[in-house]
């Protein structure tokens, strides 16, 4: 119901899009399962003005771009979403935020390299978005942490690439704003036989390249069942990596047996968020320790590295509305998110001191797969000097 001319609102709406089925189910479970989880606590807002009951309302995006536009529509339209949030893959995040661009409704945005995000929909040094707002590592970051576990077999390591012909792809061979120049720039020599059309069938091209040029680290940004299919044919033709260094197969607890095992392939990856790291709810003080428990618990299941990044999510999202000028008005919310400066459960937040307008970074370790004690597998990290205070759990493992 509309409030009449002159009437205070006083209830505000977080718009929650979350893949709770489809192919990203698994990337939307934590985001699921922290609404609920603060459905509970999140009963009001204290802002200008006075306090504010709050809502929050979720849709499922079924992981695909074109439900996702018309849930965020329905949340802004017919649920007067104040701000929407989300987690999401490299189609439907964009969706997401494309509509809120377009109806001029604040939203903040996660797990989606920052570069993929801010110029790859169209934004600008010079000209940012208006609405839409992120926090993610760069593949500039990414290429720091991969370049500095490659070094441990010495400088100037010759590396291939197995990108796909993507977004995330495209961008990480981008020469100018891309994870190549980052990670030549420490001396590494990167071949990069061109992008493959995902899900990938036959990867001849890029075994052959890798052998004559001799690589011994294979870089990627795959899908776990693309790289496991890369290694069986790579394996049977005699290129046999001495490392592997993959940004995508990172968030989740993988499931594998034999040359599958991602312990036994020595996968090495990224690590953002861990029940290890020392980070605290902006709420009230929660640590990172006890979310990954409470998620344990309730759904029976092992912590995944989204968990953090989903809880944080509404940690911005709470602040800009308590912050704002005027939470009922979108543009004040807007800015309020413009400014934000927070500490939150995965890590400090700030968009005052970020590398573009609209964006805050999320700092990186290095990890690679081992077989775990309390689960079957197990990332530790093995690498830390991106993220102080977390500290080292195990060696770096290569093959061969």
């Amino acid at each position: 119901m509309q409030p009449t001319e002159g009437e205070r609102r006083t209830r505000l709406t977080i718009g929650v899009v979350a893949a709770r089925s489809g192919r990203l189910a698994k990337l939307g479970d934590p985001l699921t399962f922290v609404t609920e989880h603060l459905r509970r606590r999140l009963r009001h807002v204290v802002g200008q003005g006075g306090r504010y009951e709050l809502e929050l309302v979720s849709r499922d995006s079924r992981s695909d771009p074109e439900v996702a536009r018309r849930v965020t529509e329905e949340l802004i339209r017919h649920e007067r979403a104040d701000i929407i949030v989300t987690l999401a893959g490299t189609r439907v995040l964009p969706a997401v935020a494309d509509v809120c661009e377009a109806l001029a409704t604040p939203c903040v945005t996660s797990a989606f390299p920052w570069q993929v995000h801010y110029f790859g929909r169209g934004a600008t040094r010079t000209r940012p978005f208006s609405w839409t707002y992120h926090f993610c590592w760069g593949l500039d970051d990414i290429a720091a942490v991969f370049a500095e576990m490659w070094a441990v077999l010495g400088a100037e390591r010759r590396v291939g690439c197995l990108w796909n012909d993507g977004p995330q792809g495209n961008w990480s061979r981008h020469r100018e704003r891309g994870f190549l120049p980052a990670a030549a720039a420490r001396g590494h020599f990167l071949v990069d036989p061109g992008g493959y059309r995902e899900p990938a069938t036959a990867f001849d091209d890029h075994i052959t390249a890798f052998r004559d040029a001799d690589v011994e680290i294979i870089t990627s940004a795959a899908t776990g069942a693309d790289l496991a299919r890369f290694r069986h044919q790579a394996a049977r033709r005699g290129l046999r990596p001495r490392l592997i260094t993959c940004s995508r197969w990172l968030a989740y607890p993988v499931d594998g047996t034999g040359a599958d095992d991602p312990a036994e392939a020595k996968v090495a990856s990224l690590v953002y968020w861990t029940p290890r790291h020392p980070y605290r709810s902006s709420f009230d003080g929660m640590p990172a320790a006890d979310l990954a428990a409470a998620y344990e618990r309730a759904t029976g299941r092992q912590w995944l590295q989204p968990l953090g990044l989903a809880h944080a999510l509404f940690e911005v999202a709470v602040h800009a509305l308590a912050t704002a000028d005027d939470p009922t008005q979108a543009r004040a919310v807007a800015a309020a998110i413009g400014r934000t400066r927070l500490e939150t459960v995965a890590g400090p937040l700030d968009w005052t001191t970020g590398p573009v307008p609209n964006v805050a970074t999320v700092r990186l370790a290095g990890g690679q797969w081992k077989r775990g004690t309390r689960h079957p597998h197990e990332l530790a990290v093995v690498s830390n000097s991106h993220c102080p205070g977390l500290r080292l759990e195990a060696d770096l493992e290569f093959l061969h």
